[in-house]
């Protein structure tokens, strides 16, 4: 049986089975019984999204890779979801995965639209949080491709001092391995309760949650998968056109015969925040180099400082040609996930499509250059005012039915924006 997901409205997600954790875990000694239980009781399992097994991916998605020491069940898929959203994972109990990974914005930031996340204690990070969906696509996790695998990501922002800031995994297992109810679902999901549990495990069960967060079946998808001529509009149609010819979209966005996953799992440098950095590069990566030696200080280092934050790539493989580098993201369920780039520097769609029309972001000047280190494929596309609304209204017919609701306010919220 494939992993997959389906979204639910909220009332259907509902009367599924939720799991109440107890409001104070036991732990190993007195001390870290007391701070275990000034922390809030976590949450019951997402009602936004339904996460399940399906026996196959949806229209427009291949099938979901899985790696061989992680195989999905059911049983991971419900612990995952409630470890995702356990906010007693963070120094102050208030921060959860889900908090900057929302099923009801999307799987993005919930006090959002915000340009970079915020943490505990209301501290911020240098770069925009991606949506969850179709993570499982992706051959690296983060902006910068620093994890290469949803397992591997799920345990970093538990220890960045802007994100959940714990010293260590410490915490997590005294929590997971003395609450009655977790004992009841890592034995479902593992067979092991107790001691027995380490945060590897905490680790596989996140990951197998996020893996079955795919959504196709857009209009799009019933347009060029199913033949469903009357799927998109004309102006959607119209921007297909744009983006397979002269906006050259697909590229980078890759679309196939069976499936299109809107990315090439690549990186490159747009020129977005990269003036941040552009005249000192050469000491910005020193200062880099210098401090992160370790894989917990590169992830403190990029989250920590916005200048180091846009090496990009480098941070993974210390090549120079890699500076400013960014991983192309997904387009599925984009007019839901609002605000664009690895910043949140682009507001609106029509934002985003304006920059690769000329290049240059809307914050500079736009009789400039564009930065020596910008990718060669991204130049100019002189597209008329009538092919950049085309192809916004092609980018909206990419969203899947469980996330139209977030679409249409984030879309609504684009437009006042744009009005402006």
């Amino acid at each position: 049986m494939l992993a997959a997901a389906c979204g639910g409205p909220k009332e259907e997600a509902a009367e599924d089975e939720t799991v109440a954790i107890d409001e104070a875990a036991k732990s190993d000694d007195a001390a870290t019984m007391s701070a275990d239980a000034d922390r809030a009781q976590a949450p019951q399992a997402a009602i936004q999204f339904t996460a399940h097994m399906l026996d196959a991916p949806p229209l427009g998605l291949p099938p979901i890779p899985e790696p061989a020491d992680n195989p999905t069940t059911a049983e991971k898929i419900k612990l995952g979801e409630v470890l995702f959203n356990d906010a007693r994972f963070s120094a102050t109990g208030e921060v959860s995965c889900s908090t900057c990974h929302d099923p009801a914005k999307a799987f993005t930031d919930k006090t959002g639209p915000i340009p970079v996340s915020v943490g505990v204690n209301g501290l911020t990070g240098t770069r925009n949080a991606p949506t969850v969906i179709n993570a499982a696509y992706l051959k690296s996790q983060f902006w910068d491709g620093r994890r290469p695998s949803l397992e591997a990501q799920s345990l970093d922002p538990f220890l960045n001092p802007v994100e959940m800031a714990l010293s260590d995994h410490q915490p997590i297992l005294n929590i997971v391995r003395h609450d009655e109810t977790y004992g009841g679902l890592f034995q479902s999901a593992f067979g092991i309760s107790g001691g027995a549990i380490t945060i590897d495990h905490v680790a596989k069960a996140i990951g197998a949650f996020e893996r079955v967060v795919v959504a196709g079946d857009s209009p799009f998808d019933r347009f060029y998968f199913a033949g469903e001529t009357d799927a998109i509009n004309d102006a959607a149609k119209r921007g297909f056109a744009v983006f397979l010819t002269q906006g050259r979209c697909v590229s980078c966005h890759t679309i196939s015969q069976t499936h299109a996953l809107f990315t090439d799992n690549r990186f490159h440098n747009l020129g977005i925040g990269f003036d941040r950095i552009e005249d000192d590069a050469q000491t910005v990566v020193g200062a880099f180099l210098a401090s992160a030696r370790t894989d917990r200080e590169v992830d403190e280092a990029l989250l920590g400082d916005v200048n180091i934050s846009e090496i990009g790539r480098f941070a993974v493989s210390r090549q120079m040609q890699d500076i400013g580098q960014f991983k192309t993201m997904t387009l599925r369920n984009i007019a839901a996930t609002a605000p664009y780039m690895h910043d949140g520097s682009l507001k609106t769609l029509r934002q985003v499509v304006d920059f690769y029309n000329t290049t240059i972001p809307p914050d500079q000047d736009q009789n400039g250059e564009a930065n020596a280190f910008q990718s060669g494929g991204i130049r100019p596309l002189d597209l008329s005012e009538e092919q950049v609304s085309d192809l916004v209204a092609f980018l909206e017919s990419l969203t899947s039915p469980q996330f139209e609701e977030a679409a249409q306010v984030s879309l609504a919220n684009q437009a006042s924006i744009d009005a402006e």
